[in-house]
């Protein structure tokens, strides 16, 4: 990565790309049906996706930043000498924290743990950090230090610190978070990364994009500072953001078969990297897992195996274009349950695009125009 930054500031018209690695573990979800919890788990601890958009659910001005469906992961270091940490980059929020050697949960037990006494570029900064969830709650503290992504030094990025996590954090493979939506979402006001990657003049062009790769576990990648074209086929179809706190844009209608099955007359979406499924109301997720032939099983809709080469495709209108989505893409076999639809129960009025949907359509978060862009992922 060294090598490749010398090459980029050599060359100064051509684009540098910053990227990081990224890894689909296992999610807090996925390991606790594995050890038969989850149904036990879920009725101890309601289950709710949409929570981190709900400010019912907010401290100050931070919603909740983890659900049990977060999977994808990369390495980024904090301090000097570098510690390292896996952690979920997530659009859905906007603070970077990880664990820390003052956190007392059990949750920390299992995970890399930031020291701020072996870092020469720590500086303690103190303001409380209280982030609450859907499952649970986050406490710390804040602090600076100088935060490496994708080989780029972030210099006095603040942070949060753990001191107490959510039971379920146990069971996830990441051991933090870094938020990616846009800074006036951040608890204690704390800059984003991003931010200060932009404003560190770090990157060529004030955008990020994410590829997921649909039938891996390796091979999906976070760029920062442009677009790799190498992760997608035809034209970007360019979205305007409808609100500029989460990535959230206007989804015209669902389609199955031509007949609009939810999202009549329009609804609003936010594109997530931070959630597994494609969540949105009862009522429509109801109808469409209801069209594809899935059936409702303990908060779950499963369908037969062996149908999913007849099931039919299941297609968003946005802009004026068609995201379609294949059986292939929206249904996943879960060894353990069988098969079961990735579309999910939420909120009263709002959906989520999460990785369901962003497997199928490379990402780009475009800060300068304030827009989204999808293309079809190869």
């Amino acid at each position: 990565m060294k090598w490749a930054l010398v090459v980029c500031a050599m060359v100064a018209l051509s684009e540098c790309l910053i990227q990081v690695p990224l890894k689909k573990g296992k999610t807090a979800r996925e390991s606790l049906e594995e050890k038969g919890l989850w149904d036990e788990y879920r009725l101890k601890y309601p289950y709710n996706p949409m929570a981190k958009f709900d400010p019912r659910f907010a401290v100050a001005n931070e919603p909740m930043t983890n659900d049990a469906d977060m999977s994808y992961y990369g390495v980024i270091s904090i301090g000097t000498p570098p510690q390292s940490f896996k952690v979920i980059f997530d659009t859905g929020s906007s603070n970077l924290w990880v664990p820390s050697t003052y956190c007392t949960s059990a949750a920390c037990n299992n995970h890399n743990k930031y020291n701020p006494s072996t870092s020469s570029t720590f500086r303690y900064n103190g303001s409380p950090l209280d982030i609450h969830y859907g499952t649970g709650s986050m406490t710390g503290f804040l602090a600076y230090d100088t935060v490496t992504v994708g080989g780029l030094p972030v210099t006095n990025q603040i942070f949060g610190l753990s001191e107490t996590e959510a039971p379920f954090m146990q069971y996830m493979v990441a051991d933090g978070i870094l938020g990616l939506a846009y800074p006036s979402l951040a608890a204690s006001g704390a800059t984003p990364v991003f931010d200060n990657m932009m404003q560190e003049d770090l990157v060529n062009q004030d955008l990020f994009s994410v590829y997921l790769s649909p039938n891996s576990q390796q091979g999906s990648v976070v760029t920062f500072g442009g677009v790799d074209s190498s992760y997608y086929t035809g034209p970007i179809t360019w979205i305007p953001l409808s609100s500029e706190l989460y990535w959230q844009i206007t989804v015209d209608s669902v389609t199955v078969n031509g007949q609009v099955v939810a999202c009549s007359g329009g609804c609003q979406a936010i594109v997530d990297t931070g959630t597994s499924l494609i969540v949105g109301p009862q009522s429509s997720i109801s109808n469409i897992n209801t069209v594809v032939g899935a059936s409702s099983q303990n908060g779950d809709y499963v369908v037969n195996c062996n149908n999913i080469g007849q099931m039919p495709d299941v297609t968003f209108q946005i802009h004026g274009q068609e995201f379609t989505l294949p059986a292939s893409a929206y249904v996943r076999q879960v060894s353990y349950y069988g098969c079961r639809t990735g579309f999910g129960n939420g909120g009263d009025s709002l959906w989520i695009l999460g990785d369901v949907f962003i497997r199928q359509y490379y990402s780009i978060f475009n800060r300068a125009q304030n827009m989204v862009g999808l293309a079809k992922a190869i």
